[in-house]
């Protein structure tokens, strides 16, 4: 199991430089992830599920466009039970906390440090049905819960868990993110407000003076409060 033994820079960390990623089945992963991977991928598919990535690193550019959108009311903003909310009823710090419950801060998203990947079982999913990466798919008698299942029951001897397997309050449940804790754990503490702040100031991220104005208290419900292993 591959531990980490060059943190990342300010920039990597942030999803602003690719250079600690390698390329895997198209989708971009920390180069430490990847051994791990591979044979979490061959013992799903001796258990008969096609585990493939859905989503693996994000960049910056990438996340803020996803945040901005969404602030703007160009991109839907979900509520807890995934329905749409209205925008235009919501206030600057109002739409922050409902976009955080399921996209993450330009800059605090774990996808940019490539150890966190949203994964399903490509065999499983109905033809013709489009991955939605909403919980119901992974629950009950969907498409994914026996995958999910087997995730559940395996992930951790191949060093992976689930930092959202369950709602905390903060980021709502996410049954198909993992995250390869041996380098993710380390990186979550190198991911502090101030370094954050240093970031987001320079950055054209909508809602910022609010989120720097509430970044503490934003960081301890929505980065820092995940699930432990």
């Amino acid at each position: 199991m591959k531990h980490l033994e060059h943190p990342l820079t300010l920039a990597q960390l942030t999803g602003q430089d690719e250079s600690h990623l390698c390329d895997y089945q198209g989708k971009q992963i920390h180069q430490g992830v990847e051994d791990a991977l591979a044979a979490l991928q061959q013992a799903a598919s001796k258990a008969g599920f096609e585990l493939t990535l859905a989503s693996a690193f994000r960049s910056f550019d990438r996340q803020m466009l996803i945040w901005n959108n969404k602030f703007q009311g160009l991109r839907p903003i979900l509520d807890s039970n995934s329905q749409p909310l209205d925008p235009d009823s919501l206030s600057d710090e109002a739409k922050i906390h409902a976009i955080l419950r399921w996209s993450a801060l330009p800059g605090a998203s774990r996808h940019h440090w490539g150890t966190d990947i949203d994964v399903y079982a490509a065999n499983c999913l109905p033809e013709g049905e489009k991955l939605q990466l909403e919980p119901w798919e992974y629950e009950g008698d969907a498409h994914q819960a026996r995958f999910n299942d087997w995730l559940s029951a395996n992930i951790t001897r191949y060093g992976f868990y689930r930092p959202y397997a369950v709602d905390l309050g903060g980021v709502a449940a996410e049954p198909w993110h993992i995250s390869y804790f041996p380098i993710s754990e380390v990186l979550r503490a190198l991911c502090t407000p101030s370094q954050l702040a240093t970031v987001i100031r320079q950055q054209p991220v909508e809602g910022k003076s609010q989120i720097l104005a509430n970044l503490d208290t934003l960081y301890s419900k929505y980065i820092n409060n995940i699930c432990e292993v």
